[in-house]
């Protein structure tokens, strides 16, 4: 073979106890691929259980593959363990006793994933299950997994997974099992569309897409032949597969969605009735899936697949529903609306911030006269109009108030372009326009941020219920381009107006005031809660608020918003900061992966985003999320308490200009509780039980 095999002798383990949870089996397999010399325990144990803290990887039947792709190794790799104590891996059938690790190097080829996934898809079938089970040495489970992911020997660089061709049928476009013990599986039933047999499409995807997304895939063709019904899959993962034709999707009956990650090409399925879930359901019950597809192709109201509203009406969908609860839409919406909104409150508060560095403080009163009045050719009198110009330049102070105006423009998108999203999150494209407008009439009459949520739901919810409404044929072309922004923008924007602007625009100014008043103990209390908020989820909704709470009231240009905005990007800039400094006092007591991460951390740190951090919390939150939270609780009081302010709304150190020569006390805030933060890992880290270390296991 040209390259090593996946498996040898070396890395199997037959009836061992390895441990009594999930995560000790982890890292004694781990330990099992490390005493080869194919990768580093720690960090391959590491990056295992953080994908399995996304989703178990309990299988029916009895058997378990935790997997990862790790930068802790460095020859691709499956150990293998038969357990004498079986362990709960999160299987709804109950412990698994066979239990494989899937390691696959970080920058491994596509050639070692195709292999991967051959063992994922083999261990579908019961035959090869009581073979392992039967297995009496190592060298024969050598010999049954080589049988599957290398047949007669064939090297890893030349191997091939049935991944699809539309030329044989229905039947290889949806990937055919593997063969085991060198016997090709049976093909998927692959009857013509005229032959009166339902067809249904199955999109599967796992966060790696190294085994559930494969694995998913066989159970749903499985469940399909046996039901007599086409099932067609287009597994979505790290092997290539053909996607499936413009005329299956035609001819399907319906869709399955079995993923834990966004669907490719979603809306190639539009107004196709729709199931969805996660990978793991497909696995366990579909049969279960398969007949609530076609239940839903039978039920006119069922659900249907969301996506461009124009190709779904065309379809004869005047809308689609989802499965998600009411609570978890909004919360998508929300978000939605938010990370929209982020980049112009991005764009326009740097280039203010700019604006000040060139121009001067004062910039604000005079940007708009100097923009109507003067041009490059024509130059400001930096003396009268922008005393505070950098250089006294009369051509900085031209470039400060144009930057400023650029700025203001961008800024004064924020309110309609967060209602616009989440209505667009809510009801696809028709409810972008309403979306707009609400948001646009939240800031003329001054109810803010608060009132652009509010608008912005309500224009996706009434648009959704207009695109529900059935239309004649001729009439649903008009639906989505017409009929829906008109009459959802002139309910949202008419409630609004005359219904909930008022009320919320005074609920606006009390809190604003309130704001502008704190001082003392509650200004400092104010700190802690969005210095907790920020550091408790590192990007997720919680630290999403907090930092739309700041961004928000930064155009009210207020010396309270400013000091709010800069609390909140200190506290941010902790958890990285925090790790990457405990990495560098005690690296004994992180991986080498994460040793990586931590110094990569300084400049993520540095720079204000806070996903930096993410590796380490994913891996050992219940050290690292209250040790960051302490540290930025005490970060954000200090910067309170200091009075540091920032007009910038990101940037972290870069912008230390946009902050009223309040840079300093910004910096010390943060110094603080980086070192808090720092010292609690360290201590936390070290009172870690030995268990934690990966053993390296011997092989039975």
């Amino acid at each position: 073979m040209s390259t090593p095999s996946l498996i040898e002798p070396g890395l199997v383990a037959l009836d061992v106890d390895l441990g009594q949870t999930k995560e000790e089996v982890i890292r004694g397999l781990a330990g099992i691929v490390a005493s080869t010399g194919r990768a580093e325990a720690e960090g391959l144990a590491a990056d295992a259980l953080v994908r399995e803290g996304k989703s178990p990887t309990g299988m029916p039947g009895g058997f378990a593959i935790p997997h990862c792709r790790s930068a802790a190794v460095n020859t691709p790799s499956l150990g293998f363990a038969r357990l004498t104590t079986p362990v709960d891996f999160g299987a709804k059938d109950g412990r698994a006793d066979l239990v494989f690790l899937i390691a696959a190097a970080e920058s491994g080829g596509a050639d070692h994933m195709k292999l991967l996934t051959k063992l994922a898809r083999a261990l579908v079938k019961k035959d090869f299950l009581i073979a392992l089970r039967e297995a009496r040495t190592a060298d024969e489970v050598v010999s049954l997994v080589r049988d599957v992911v290398e047949p007669d020997g064939v090297a890893p660089a030349t191997a091939q997974v049935a991944t699809g061709d539309a030329a044989t049928g229905a039947a290889a476009a949806v990937g055919n099992v593997v063969p085991i013990n060198g016997e090709p599986a049976p093909a998927a039933s692959a009857q013509s569309a005229g032959s009166g047999q339902r067809s249904v499409i199955a999109i599967t995807a796992c966060p790696t897409g190294i085994a559930h997304t494969y694995m998913a895939a066989d159970y749903l063709t499985g469940a399909g032949e046996e039901m007599g019904v086409e099932v067609i899959t287009e597994p979505q993962g790290s092997s290539a597969t053909d996607p499936v034709t413009a005329e299956q999707i035609a001819r399907a009956d319906a869709v399955i969605f079995a993923t834990d990650v966004g669907v490719k090409g979603r809306e190639r399925f539009a107004g196709k009735p729709v199931i969805e879930s996660g990978v793991k359901r497909a696995i366990n019950e579909p049969k279960v899936m398969i007949t609530e597809a076609l239940a839903a192709a039978d039920d006119p109201n069922g659900p249907r697949v969301k996506g461009d509203a124009a190709a779904a009406a065309a379809a004869g969908s005047g809308a689609s529903r989802s499965q998600l609860s009411w609570g978890k839409r909004i919360q998508q919406a929300l978000m939605t609306g938010v990370s929209y909104m982020v980049p112009f409150v991005a764009a326009g508060g740097l280039l203010i911030a700019l604006g000040f560095l060139f121009g001067g403080y004062d910039i604000t009163a005079t940007a708009a006269d100097i923009m109507k009045n003067n041009s490059i050719t024509n130059l400001p009198n930096a003396a009268e109009l922008a005393p505070h110009a950098l250089g006294h330049s009369s051509l900085m102070a031209y470039l400060g108030a144009l930057l400023f105006t650029l700025g203001g423009t961008a800024m004064g998108f924020l309110l309609p372009a967060l209602a616009g999203y989440i209505g667009f999150a809510l009801a696809d494209r028709p409810g972008i326009v309403p979306g707009f407008v609400a948001g646009a009439v939240a800031g003329a009459t001054g109810a803010g941020f608060l009132g652009a949520l509010v608008g912005g739901l309500i224009a996706g919810l009434v648009a959704q219920w207009i695109a529900s409404w059935r239309v004649p044929a001729w009439m649903r072309g008009l639906m989505p381009v017409v009929v829906i922004p008109l009459l959802a923008t002139l309910v949202s924007g008419g409630l609004m107006y005359l219904v909930l602007a008022r009320p919320i625009a005074v609920l606006m100014r009390m809190m604003t005031n309130g704001l502008n008043g704190m001082t003392g103990a509650s200004i400092v209390l104010l700190g802690v809660v969005l210095g907790l908020m920020m550091c408790f989820d590192l990007g997720g909704p919680v630290n999403k608020a907090a930092y739309l709470f700041a961004t928000a009231g930064l155009s009210a240009g207020s010396t309270s918003s400013f000091k709010v905005m800069a609390a909140v990007m200190a506290a941010g800039m902790v958890p990285p900061l925090a790790l990457a400094l405990a990495t560098a006092l005690r690296p004994k007591l992180f991986t080498k992966v994460e040793q990586e991460n931590g110094r990569a951390s300084w400049l993520l740190g540095a720079s204000f985003i806070s996903e930096g951090a993410i590796p380490f919390a994913a891996a050992d939150p219940l050290r690292i999320i209250p040790a960051t939270m302490v540290g930025g609780a005490v970060t954000g009081a200090l910067s309170m308490a200091l009075g540091a302010m920032s007009r910038a709304p990101h940037g972290g150190a870069f912008v230390l200009f946009a902050m009223d020569g309040t840079w300093w006390k910004f910096l010390l805030s943060i110094a603080v509780g980086t070192v808090i933060s720092a010292i609690l890992v360290i201590v936390l880290k070290s009172t870690r039980k030995p268990a934690d270390a990966a053993p390296a296991v011997a092989a039975a």
